[in-house]
């Protein structure tokens, strides 16, 4: 089963983008994944924010690869512990689907329509994270999630 991150933005010369990458490098072994960042809609004084996150949208629904399961982050979605998430992606691999996009919103967060379509709506915290740190904790949680699969060490629950 493939991973696909999607991200609205382009952050290449953040640090923590910097280490999200190094938890894709390792999330590699468990999962292949790849991560698509689409283009941040430019925001114009006296633009209404649902037309830029529709054009967002727009972009990220091209991201996808056809009949990926799509899940869509959102403060607002449901929490997940990190051996669920680890059984869910065991689930969804076991039952044969071939991909997975995940896709994190941009400062604006995601369109409504675009949530509403989704299969599945996670938070990755109650606290509204912004789109890089958002990024940084995903990538870790699916590195350990697959740590959690293959019973590997690194991730030390109870």
């Amino acid at each position: 089963m493939k991973l696909v991150v999607v991200i609205v933005g382009k952050d290449r010369n953040d640090p923590i983008v910097g280490a999200s990458d190094d938890y894709l490098a390792r999330l590699q072994h468990y999962f292949p994944t790849q991560v698509v960042e689409v283009k941040e809609e430019p925001a114009k004084k006296g633009r209404a924010v649902e037309i830029i996150k529709r054009a967002e949208a727009e972009r990220i629904s091209r991201a996808i690869p056809d009949g990926a399961l799509v899940v869509a982050l959102d403060e607002r979605g449901k929490a997940h512990t990190s051996e669920a998430l680890a059984a869910k992606l065991e689930r969804w691999q076991n039952e044969g689907q071939r991909s997975v996009a995940l896709v994190i919103g941009g400062p604006n967060g995601l369109d409504a329509d675009f949530l509403r379509a989704a299969r599945e709506r996670w938070t990755l915290s109650s606290l509204t994270l912004p789109h890089r740190i958002a990024r940084l904790v995903l990538m870790e949680q699916l590195y350990r999630a697959g740590t959690i699969l293959r019973g590997e060490p690194y991730h030390r629950g109870d």
